[in-house]
C-alpha cells in the first residue's frame, strides 16, 4: 500500500468555521499575536493567554469535521495515509483519520509550565487558573508558541522522506519549519497542492495544482487518486 503523506494548514479547518490568524477578518486583526502566542505574552499576562485559548477551545467544540477531513479519513481504505497538520484542532481525529502528527500542538490538551512532558487531556473547553500538574505547577495550553522549538518537526521529516505521494492542503507554505518539509519529499514523488490562492512552490518535484477550496479540491483529489467519486 502506497504511503500518502498530507500536510494540512488553516485552510482545511476554515471550512469547519475555525477562525484563522492570517485571513482577512482573522484573529490577527483582533489580537497582537505575540501577546497571546509567545512565552513573553504568557509571562506578561497569563490570564489573557488562557482566555484566548479557552475561547478557541469553546469554539472548536461547536465545529464539525468537513468534507475534506472526511475524505482524507476515507482515503485510508486505499493508502497508508499519514497526516502532518499545522492545525491545533482535533477535526482530523474526529473525522476518523488514524495517523496524525500535530506540528504545533493540540488545543484540547494542556501541559505543565515547568515540566512540558506532562501533558493532559482537557475535559470540556477550559483551563482554569488554579489547574495544576501532578507536581503542583500551573497548566498552560499544549501549543507551540512563537519562539519555541517544534519537537514534532523531525518525525515529520522522516514521514515525508518515505512518502510515495505528497499532498498539501490549505496552507500558504509561508510558515516554517512546516513549509520546509517539501524539501524532504523524495525526487520523483508526485506533489499535489490544493488551495484557492496563488501559493508559491519552489520544490524540485513535479506539482499538480487543484486551485479550489479544501472540500471540493480534496473531493477532486480523491477521484484522481482512487478512480472513484467521493460518496458524500
Amino acid at each position: 500500500m502506497k504511503k500518502l503523506v498530507v500536510l494540512t494548514g488553516a485552510g482545511i479547518s476554515a471550512e469547519s468555521g475555525i477562525r484563522t490568524f492570517r485571513d482577512m477578518g482573522g484573529l490577527w486583526e483582533e489580537y497582537d499575536i505575540m501577546e497571546v502566542a509567545s512565552p513573553e505574552g504568557w509571562g506578561k499576562n497569563p490570564r489573557l493567554v488562557q482566555k484566548f485559548y479557552n475561547d478557541r477551545r469553546k469554539q472548536l467544540l461547536d465545529c464539525e469535521p468537513n468534507r475534506a477531513h472526511k475524505a482524507l479519513a476515507l482515503l485510508e481504505k486505499y493508502f497508508d495515509v499519514h497526516i502532518i497538520t499545522q492545525n491545533i484542532d482535533d477535526l482530523h481525529e474526529r473525522a476518523g483519520s488514524t495517523k496524525i502528527l500535530h506540528l504545533h500542538g493540540e488545543l484540547r490538551k494542556s501541559q505543565s509550565t515547568r515540566h512540558p512532558e506532562l501533558v493532559y487531556e482537557i475535559e470540556g473547553w477550559e483551563i482554569r487558573e488554579d489547574d495544576r500538574c501532578e507536581k503542583g505547577f500551573p497548566l498552560r495550553p499544549h501549543v507551540v508558541w512563537f519562539g519555541e522549538p517544534v519537537p514534532a518537526i523531525e518525525p515529520a521529516m522522516e514521514i515525508t522522506m518515505n512518502a510515495d505521494i505528497f499532498v498539501v492542503i490549505g496552507t500558504s507554505l509561508n510558515v516554517y519549519p512546516a513549509a520546509g518539509l517539501l524539501d524532504y519529499v523524495p525526487s520523483g514523488v508526485p506533489v499535489w497542492l490544493i488551495d484557492p490562492g496563488d501559493v508559491r512552490y519552489y520544490g524540485k518535484n513535479k506539482i499538480e495544482v487543484i486551485r479550489d477550496k479544501a472540500g471540493t479540491g480534496t473531493a477532486a483529489l480523491f477521484e484522481k487518486l482512487t478512480g472513484k467519486k467521493l460518496p458524500f
